[in-house]
Parts: C-alpha cells; sequence; structure tokens
C-alpha cells in the first residue's frame, strides 16, 4: 500500500526544479544585460558569477529533495530570484565604483557581489543544516526559552561591547572582529520567533482570559500585561542604547502580530501600539540619532548635502527610473551611498522603474504567504505560530525597508532580506527560509511517511496528508505524532482566542 499512497501525494520537486532554473535564466539574462550596458562586452566575471549560482542552486535543490521532500516547491525559487536580483544589482554597483576608480586613478575595489557569493554559499550551508538537523519542527518547542535567551543575548551585545567594535554610522548592531562583521539582530529575529511560538502555546491562556470589556474590544488584564511590557522594554533598550530603529520596530512588530495570531484579539495590537508610540516619543524627545532620522523624514530636502543627502539622492534615483526604468547597467546608482546595501531598492527602482519595483515585491508577498500558507495547513499549534511568525518577519522586514527608502517612514537603516549585500542577513534568512520548508514539509507529507511501519487497515482507503488532519495542541514536553485513524480525545475545549478553535467543519478538534 505505501508505494501507492506516495505516489497519491506529488513532492512536486521537479516543479522546484524547473523554478530554481527560470530564476537562474532570469539571473544569468540580467547580468548579461548589465555588462553589456557598462562595458559593451562580457567579461569571465559573468561566467564565474553565473557558474557559481547555477552551482549553488543545485545543492539546495539537492538537500531539499532529500530532507524535506513535501515542502512547498515555490518558497526555494522565490528565495533564489530574490538572491539572484539582489546579485545582479551588486554586480552593477561593483562596475561602476570600478570605473569611478579608474578614472581618480585609484586601485580596483574589492568586487562586492564576488563576497555575496561567497555569503551566499554560507548561507546554504546554513540551509541544508537546519534542513538535516532539525528533522521535526515540533522539537524547536522544547528549546523555546533557550531560543528567548540566546536572542537577548544576541540583541544585547553590540551595546555592552566598545564602540571600535560594534558601532558603524552612529548605530551600534555589529560585532566586528578584525575584517568580519556580523549583525546579530538578524538571527535574534529568528530566535525570538521559535520563543514566542513555544511561548503562546504554553501561556495561551494567560493573554485569553478576559478581562475588561471597552468600545466593543476585550481587553486583557493589567496584570496579564507582563510579557508585553517586557518586549516593550527591551524594544526600547535597543532604540536608546543601540541608536537602532529598525531593530526595535522588527522585534516589537513580530511580538504584537504573534500576540495576535494566537489571541485573535484586536486590544493587544491596540495597546501594544500605544505604549511603543509612547515610547518612540521619549526616545524621540532624548536620543539624538531618533532626533535626526525624524527631521530627514518630515523633510529631507531642508539639509540636502548633509544629513538628508542619502534620502534625497534616493528618491531622485527613484524618479529617475520612473514607471519603466532606465534599464539594467544604464542608470547611476552609486551616486546614493551605500546603494547595495540599505538603499539598494532605489538602485533597483532607478533601472528597473515601477514595475520592476512591484514585481519584486511581489515576490516578496509571495513568499510570506506561502509560509502563512504552511501556517494554515500544518497540524500543530507550535508550527503555526512558527510559520506565521517567520512570514510576518520578512514582510514586515521589506515594509521597514521600503518604508524609509521612500520616506514613508524614518529611514532605518536595515536590510532587504535576500537582496540587499551583507552575509549576516543573508545567512539567517536562509535559515529562516529553511525553517518554513520544514514546516510546509509536515503540512504536506503523508502519514505513512510519518510512520514507516504502519500501513493502513484493511477497511482504511489511503492516508490524507497532515494538512487535511485534525488540529493538535503540543506542549514544550510532550512533542509527538499521534497515531494515524486514532481521533484526539479532548482534555477540555480549548480558549476563545486559540487558532485550533476555528477548525473546518467535519474534523476533530483537539486539545
Amino acid at each position: 500500500m505505501r508505494p501507492a499512497v506516495a505516489a497519491a501525494v506529488s513532492t512536486r520537486r521537479g516543479v522546484e526544479l524547473a523554478l530554481l532554473a527560470f530564476a537562474a535564466v532570469i539571473t544569468t539574462g540580467a547580468l548579461v544585460l548589465v555588462e553589456a550596458n557598462q562595458e559593451q562586452e562580457l567579461t569571465w566575471a559573468l561566467l564565474y558569477l553565473g557558474a557559481a549560482y547555477l552551482g549553488l542552486l543545485a545543492a539546495a535543490h539537492l538537500a531539499v529533495r532529500k530532507f524535506a521532500p513535501y515542502a512547498d516547491p515555490l518558497v526555494l525559487p522565490v528565495a533564489a530570484l530574490l538572491n539572484g536580483i539582489g546579485l545582479v544589482m551588486i554586480h552593477r554597483v561593483d562596475l561602476a565604483r570600478i570605473a569611478r576608480a579608474a578614472s581618480l586613478g585609484n586601485s580596483e575595489p574589492t568586487q562586492e557581489a564576488l563576497r555575496q557569493i561567497g555569503w551566499t554559499a554560507i548561507g546554504l550551508v546554513f540551509f541544508v543544516g537546519v534542513l538535516a538537523f532539525v528533522p521535526d519542527h515540533r522539537t524547536l518547542s522544547r528549546y523555546g526559552y533557550t531560543a528567548g535567551f540566546v536572542g537577548l543575548v544576541l540583541l544585547a551585545l553590540p551595546a555592552v561591547l566598545p564602540a571600535s567594535l560594534s558601532e558603524v554610522n552612529g548605530a551600534r548592531i555589529w560585532i566586528r572582529i578584525g575584517p568580519a562583521s556580523i549583525q546579530p539582530g538578524e538571527f535574534a529575529k529568528i530566535l525570538f520567533v521559535v520563543f514566542f511560538a513555544s511561548f503562546l502555546v504554553v501561556k495561551r491562556d494567560l493573554f485569553t482570559t478576559a478581562g475588561k470589556h471597552f468600545l466593543g474590544m476585550t481587553f486583557p488584564r493589567p496584570r496579564d500585561l507582563g510579557p508585553l511590557l517586557v518586549a516593550w522594554g527591551v524594544a526600547m533598550a535597543v532604540l536608546v542604547f543601540e541608536s537602532d530603529l529598525g531593530t526595535s520596530l522588527m522585534f516589537f512588530g513580530i511580538v504584537l502580530v504573534m500576540l495576535y495570531v494566537a489571541t485573535e484579539r484586536i486590544s493587544w495590537v491596540i495597546i501594544g501600539l500605544s505604549i511603543f508610540g509612547a515610547g518612540a516619543f521619549a526616545a524621540w524627545t532624548f536620543v539624538t540619532r531618533v532626533q535626526t532620522r525624524v527631521f530627514v523624514w518630515l523633510d529631507p530636502f531642508a539639509d540636502y548635502n548633509g544629513r538628508g543627502f542619502q534620502v534625497s539622492q534616493g528618491l531622485f534615483g527613484l524618479a529617475t527610473g520612473g514607471i519603466g526604468g532606465t534599464g539594467l547597467g544604464a542608470g547611476r546608482p552609486e551616486l546614493v551611498p551605500f546603494a547595495s546595501t540599505d538603499f539598494i531598492f532605489t538602485s533597483l527602482g532607478e533601472e528597473l522603474g515601477l514595475v520592476g519595483i512591484a514585481a519584486l515585491l511581489l515576490l516578496y508577498c509571495l513568499l510570506a504567504t506561502r509560509a502563512m500558507r504552511s501556517a494554515l495547513a500544518v497540524r500543530d499549534t507550535f508550527g503555526k505560530l512558527l510559520a506565521a511568525g517567520l512570514g510576518w518577519a520578512i514582510a514586515w522586514q521589506v515594509f521597514v525597508v521600503v518604508g524609509g527608502v521612500i520616506n514613508l517612514i524614518p529611514n532605518t537603516g536595515i536590510t532587504a532580506p535576500f537582496v540587499s549585500y551583507g552575509g549576516s542577513s543573508l545567512v539567517a534568512n536562509y535559515a529562516l527560509v529553511a525553517l518554513v520548508l520544514r514546516v510546509s514539509n509536515a503540512a504536506r507529507q503523508p502519514a505513512a511517511e510519518k510512520r514507516p511501519g504502519a500501513a493502513p487497515g484493511p477497511h482504511q482507503g489511503p492516508l490524507a496528508p497532515l494538512a487535511e488532519a485534525s488540529t493538535e495542541m503540543v506542549s514544550r514536553d510532550q512533542v509527538r505524532t499521534p497515531p494515524h485513524g486514532v481521533g484526539h480525545q479532548p482534555a477540555g475545549r480549548p480558549g476563545p482566542g486559540d487558532p485550533t478553535d476555528r477548525a473546518p467543519r467535519g474534523r476533530t478538534r483537539g486539545e
């Protein structure tokens, strides 16, 4: 029976391979356009970049085929395409920097595109490692508090290190050892998602207990606000002591959304936004760096040659691109400071135009929604919260980055996932994608594959994928897969805010 059951649920790895090949074709074609417009010839660097990119994608596909054969076939190709587009623009900025150095008689600068290929290789090593060493995402729930503690240490470490080892452009968010540097906040966001997913599963009653009713909403009791106030304190500490508005927004935004997903109460969001707004106002009053960011946000052209130069140049670049862009290799993105890192979206907007930026944002939306889809399909509540939190982390980071460069919100100085140059962001986000694939694999994997020695009874039909099975609650000290065909006997009705409380008709709601 097992071969027939396995054949009934397609792994769709062939679809993934075809989409990866499509991403490679787009990336290679874009590299050709950049070099043709810049150099009027094709150089050996194009061959090296393209071959390395193809080899890394092939290795990642083989890892997914081995360790997560039923995972979503769209997640890795979308991440790979975003990575490829970023590689193209980084290479394009490299060519501009090399040309400028030659015109000034300076030595040729280091090519960041080659380094980005190296960071991609390291990121995919982490990607494969997560898939191989985390065979079941539910095992992470056992280490929720450990993940939270390590995340806090990573977040606080730059603030306690000397400025010479942690400060770059006024923000203390780095750990620099010689020529190497990492941004620990990128890894902390994943650890915090794991922690809050585990914490909200175990302590869900704390957040769903009825409190005061006001304006048609149920507000929590004052004594239940402790976890939210702790998260607020951490966010404010990052904002004040590290002068890092971006990480502060990222951290607190993830906490609020995961609380809302777990409880479905808008009152938590209202309370969170209110206290964060009060804290941000206090930081604006006393922290000079925050005052500068707000000043530039309100009027970037007021100090065009000073504090507002970067944002103003970025806006001019976007205006130059217009609807269709100037074409790859035909713009001047290097005129914007940090054109390949913090402001790579303005570089892409200048050469690809509004159409290209819209397509790029749609790719991010697709990546986030596929994570949300995995959250809906997986059976256990920890997996639902984990996948939803990871998907939201991607979407929220993109909003913070794009909102800053188009002057919708104050500029934050964080990097765009997969696109911007930088090792920490790339490695952390490939680990994030691996966790999403792990949850997706659990959602789509047939029950027979979960229990290799099991076979359907004589009166049972083909086993359904886990996505069609009943929902169960998992705790930190109980991580197991129930036998197929055995319904869960609920020990009590789930709380009104429990995401499992709204199971589809015809299915058993387990505790």
